[in-house]
């Protein structure tokens, strides 16, 4: 599919690497909506980017359905997803308090709110981009999951590995499953990119960051648009993930 003909809904539009996704887009010449959890980051990026913005929660089915329904009056059936919108809510499964030795476990609400952002909400924008397309009867679709290196498990981010993992598992059997549809489905799996979560990061950890990177360098937004664009354009490529990730897993 040329980018040229793509509309597409980016989740998680508002900021970092999703806003990204919506400029690019954009530039490119296609046609693109996006949607927030926070209105006002909403609004002030629809404005600045001049493309509809949508607040909405991907954890609620009602929220996701009204997005995907206005976000197509503005553009149109859309014919690519991106699903970026994700969260993180570290911290490690278990430990010990310092002084008396008992167990601290990791809380059921941080578990479970990074599995309902993470998982539960690209699940129900792919739910309801699909059945648009299915009713539609588009000759192409495309889905786009924003996976993670941490997919492979990453100590202190139990909640947000699994989510992931979980994600990438999505990628192969929408993949499967949708493929008789003209619908195709790939992921992305960035590592650690330059984005204002790390660019807040203390100088020195973001230096002993980079310095574990083959390529001793973070990554930038426009890399990970690279490999999403690729998945987009290449008729021939779903139910597979593109590792973005400066050599940092192999």
């Amino acid at each position: 599919m040329n980018v040229k003909a793509v509309r597409a809904l980016v989740t998680g539009g508002a900021r970092g690497m999703g806003r990204h996704f919506v400029e690019a887009v954009r530039d490119a010449g296609g046609l693109v909506a996006f949607c927030d959890v926070d209105p006002t980051a909403v609004t002030e990026a629809s404005a600045t980017l001049g493309v509809p913005g949508f607040a909405c929660d991907v954890s609620r089915e009602a929220s996701v359905q009204s997005f995907y329904d206005a976000a197509s009056a503005a553009i149109g059936v859309p014919n690519v997803l991106v699903n970026n919108a994700g969260i993180t809510r570290d911290g490690l499964f278990m430990k010990t308090h310092p002084e008396t030795g008992e167990p601290i476990m990791m809380d059921l609400a941080r578990w479970q709110q990074v599995l309902d952002v993470n998982l539960t909400g690209p699940f129900l924008c792919a739910r309801a981009f699909a059945a648009g397309s299915l009713r539609a009867k588009q000759p192409e679709s495309v889905m786009v999951n924003i996976s993670s290196i941490s997919r492979s498990g990453n100590a202190g981010q139990l909640n947000y590995s699994a989510a992931k993992a979980g994600l990438v598992a999505d990628t192969v059997v929408w993949a499967k499953e949708l493929a008789r549809y003209n619908v195709r489905v790939g992921a992305v799996a960035p590592g650690f990119i330059r984005t204002p979560m790390t660019e807040g990061m203390k100088p020195e950890a973001l230096a002993k960051v980079a310095a574990g990177i083959p390529l001793k360098r973070l990554g930038e937004p426009d890399e990970i648009w690279l490999a999403v664009r690729f998945i987009i354009e290449c008729g021939y490529f779903t139910g597979r993930v593109v590792e973005v990730d400066g050599g940092l897993v192999i």
